[in-house]
């Protein structure tokens, strides 16, 4: 028996099964705590909006690491490395979308739909690398 109650023999447990579902709703709030705090720095602090995009970018990735570490891969070792590895991923995850809604705007494609597939391809690459090496 797994620490969860599930048979290890029996496949992967309910948590497991639920982690690619939780790293999403994960990722939703993560994203929330960006975009509101980029619309009230600019609408309300004046900030530049390219600046106001950073600082709440960097909000999501912490609420993302926190909702992750313990949501959903319930991880309980070392928070600091898992910390460190989850803002490298992060930066990957950002780094790779510019560059897809670039080809994809290069190729013609509205950029809404290029960075839809982008926030798509972005979901499943972190979530892997999230599951193996930042929280693994």
């Amino acid at each position: 028996m797994t620490a969860d109650g599930a048979d290890s023999a029996a496949g992967p447990s309910a948590g497991s099964r639920l982690a690619p579902l939780r790293y999403a709703a994960v990722g939703a709030v993560a994203t929330v705590a960006h975009y509101t705090l980029l619309w009230w720095l600019v609408e309300h602090g004046h900030w530049w909006p390219a600046l106001a995009a950073g600082a709440g970018a960097a909000l999501g990735a912490q609420v993302g690491f926190v909702g992750n570490r313990w949501f959903t891969f319930q991880h309980r070792g070392p928070w600091l490395p898992a910390w460190w590895r989850f803002q490298l991923t992060a930066l990957l995850g950002g780094v790779t979308s510019v560059a897809v809604v670039a080809a994809g705007v290069g190729l013609g494609l509205h950029y809404l739909l290029a960075q839809a597939g982008a926030t798509l391809w972005v979901l499943v690459m972190t979530y892997v690398i999230n599951r193996r090496w930042a929280f693994g």
